[in-house]
């Protein structure tokens, strides 16, 4: 399921509370197959599979974090301070050729996102390897390791 599907989600069918009491097992086989509306008075509520939910609460969560990464990846581009206290603070230890390699993967990314598990595991891989980036950049023994004249035996 992509994010694209839920876009009617409020054009579904809207059922009565009293429907639902009445004939449950049909309103909940009509829920297996797109999410139902229920009414009652002036309140509605949604119907609909328990992966559903979990995927669109995964998504909301995701996109949250991805918005907030590539708003201080574009801030920083644009010359913006942020500062390490920043939960992205680290994205600052980058030039802008790898901010912009950061926000093209990223985007990339979250562009082929749809109900698979493994995409959002892929979000959170791209940052988390980007964050240990970050982390050898910033660490002084690390510089020096990589910076360091190899001595080869021959």
């Amino acid at each position: 399921m992509s994010i694209a599907t839920f876009g009617n989600i409020y054009s579904d069918e809207l059922i009565t509370a009293t429907e639902l009491n009445r004939q449950p097992g049909r309103v909940l086989d009509k829920a297996l197959e797109h999410p139902v509306t229920i009414t009652r008075n002036d309140q509605a509520f949604a119907l609909l599979r328990r992966e559903e939910v979990t995927f669109l609460i995964k998504a909301a969560t995701q996109s949250q974090a991805v918005v907030e990464a590539l708003t201080v990846a574009f801030s920083l581009l644009l010359g913006k301070e942020i500062g390490f206290e920043h939960p992205y603070g680290w994205l600052s230890l980058f030039a802008e050729d790898d901010l912009q390699d950061f926000i093209k993967e990223l985007s990339e990314a979250f562009r082929l996102i749809d109900s698979s598990t493994t995409r959002w595991e892929i979000i959170d891989a791209i940052i988390h390897e980007w964050y240990e980036s970050a982390v050898a950049i910033a660490s002084p023994e690390l510089t020096a390791a990589f910076s360091a004249e190899t001595n080869e035996v021959a």
